[in-house]
């Protein structure tokens, strides 16, 4: 049977897509695989030139001595031509690690994605739930809301009334991922070579699990019902629900949220930024004090405003289970860099997974987490980053790594990685609204009488509800 278009109005963008994409258009390469891969091919050919012409001077943050390693590392990076901005976003993690050249290009990919067409996405939908599928929906749109690197969304309606987002994955994701991830490896081989500061054989291993996560549907929808019960207290927050009888691995079904990108409704209600600062603070670190819970990947896509100023939070794809000890040593570093105590310090990035670290390396770690800690030690109100902001957070990091390599080099272990990036892509998020919070009293009221035996469970109770398992 055939069902009506509902009138799509994309104000809400959906999971895993930032503000601003397209919607569907008929006809064009985006129609099929191949075109999207030939556009892919022609990213990652521009890519590559913009690689050469910072490989002379710098490439990933560090000046490049040896021309043959920049000519390998250059070759690499125009390899990738998968879902870019997946392993781009995560490699940002530092400021200023990344090109601004390259970053932009990157993130064309990422907001000019083009969507399947109609016939496409009839073919996939029917793949997914079976010739009948228009009729287990009152309607579907046929035009997507908005499309991303690894799937594009449609509004859709249900036979009880409510709107819907469907999330429907382009085919053979899997196999770009992980050619991905294989070139990925091959970068970080190259980067090993000519820079020693740090290992990143851990950041690959943690990188490979969480985008092969990612495409997961079924996970994704756990994650979400995972999250709707830690936030359910929280009204600065909301979180879509998930509809199982109309998902599969590759489809994820959900309500539909309405909203407005954060900087948008910020940029019209200028009052509202410490508001909004405030809701994402809660929405990103009450699961993870009180479960252990992160959402790792704050890019701006991934949540939008409600007119209340509320919070929308889309997107369950990329989420790190942590060990309870973990949180409770990220909550003992804080109080050993407050007050001067190198045991606690110590034992805290031990617990972490770091190995034989000496006094030395200790004090070059406690120099990038003084900067991340250092706006919840002052009770003020401030702005996220005083002292230079994000150039002096690349300035803090450079300093870092200059030391790291000096003293022999670190292997950063796989849960540090999402945590440090959350904390940078916030931090980058509230230094863009230009909220002026006390985070010092918004981290006290989420730590204050801390109890690793509560977590632990609290933790096992709503991973068993969701579905989840425990943390490796």
């Amino acid at each position: 049977m055939s069902t009506p278009d509902i009138p799509v109005r994309p104000t809400a963008p959906l999971a895993g897509v930032a503000p601003g994409e397209p919607a569907a258009g008929g006809g064009g390469e985006g129609d099929s695989l191949g075109g999207r891969l030939k556009r892919y091919a022609r990213v990652g050919t521009t890519v590559g030139g913009l690689a050469a012409r910072f490989a002379g001077n710098r490439m990933f943050g560090l000046a490049i001595d040896r021309p043959e390693h920049a000519a390998e590392l250059t070759a690499a990076l125009g390899g990738l031509k998968g879902p870019l901005m997946k392993v781009a976003q995560i490699l940002a993690t530092v400021p200023d690690l990344l090109p601004q050249e390259y970053t932009a290009e990157l993130a064309q990919l990422q907001t000019n994605a083009p969507a399947m067409g109609w016939p496409f996405v009839k073919r996939r939908m029917t793949a997914e739930l079976g010739a009948g599928w228009q009729g287990r929906f009152a309607a579907f749109s046929h035009e997507a809301a908005a499309a991303a690197s690894l799937g594009q969304v449609h509004q859709a309606e249900s036979h009880d009334g409510r709107r819907l987002a469907c999330k429907l994955q382009y085919p053979d994701m899997t196999s770009a991922v992980e050619a991905d991830l294989r070139q990925l490896r091959v970068i970080f081989s190259i980067y090993r070579r000519y820079d020693k500061a740090i290992d990143p054989s851990n950041i690959h291993v943690e990188l490979m699990a969480r985008l092969r996560e990612e495409l997961d549907y079924r996970r994704e929808a756990r994650n979400m019902a995972l999250y709707g019960e830690m936030l359910g207290g929280e009204p600065g927050v909301h979180v879509p629900e998930p509809l199982p009888e109309l998902s599969t691995d590759r489809l994820l079904t959900m309500t539909w949220l309405d909203g407005e990108p954060i900087l948008r409704f910020v940029d019209h209600h200028l009052d509202a930024r410490n508001e909004v600062a405030h809701n994402m603070f809660r929405t990103w670190y009450v699961p993870f004090y009180d479960y252990g819970v992160l959402h790792g990947d704050p890019h701006l896509g991934n949540y939008t405003v409600r007119d209340d100023r509320s919070i929308n939070l889309l997107d369950f794809g990329c989420i790190r289970i942590f060990r309870p000890a973990f949180i409770r040593a990220v909550i003992d570093l804080y109080w050993a860099l407050l007050n001067k105590d190198d045991d606690l310090a110590a034992h805290a990035y031990t617990t972490w997974g770091f190995k034989d670290l000496n006094r030395e390396m200790m004090q070059i770690l406690n120099q990038w987490a003084s900067f991340l800690y250092r706006p919840l030690m002052q009770d003020k109100v401030q702005r996220i980053q005083e002292d230079g902001g994000v150039m002096y957070g690349a300035q803090v990091a450079g300093k870092v790594q200059r030391e790291l390599r000096e003293a022999g080099g670190i292997a950063p272990p796989r849960e540090f990685v999402l945590m440090d990036r959350a904390a940078i892509g916030l931090g980058s998020v509230f230094t863009r609204l230009g909220a002026e919070v006390n985070w010092h009293t918004l981290f006290h009221e989420l730590i204050q009488g801390f109890d690793v035996d509560a977590l632990e469970a609290r933790q096992a109770a709503a991973l068993q509800a969701a579905g989840l398992p425990l943390p490796e």
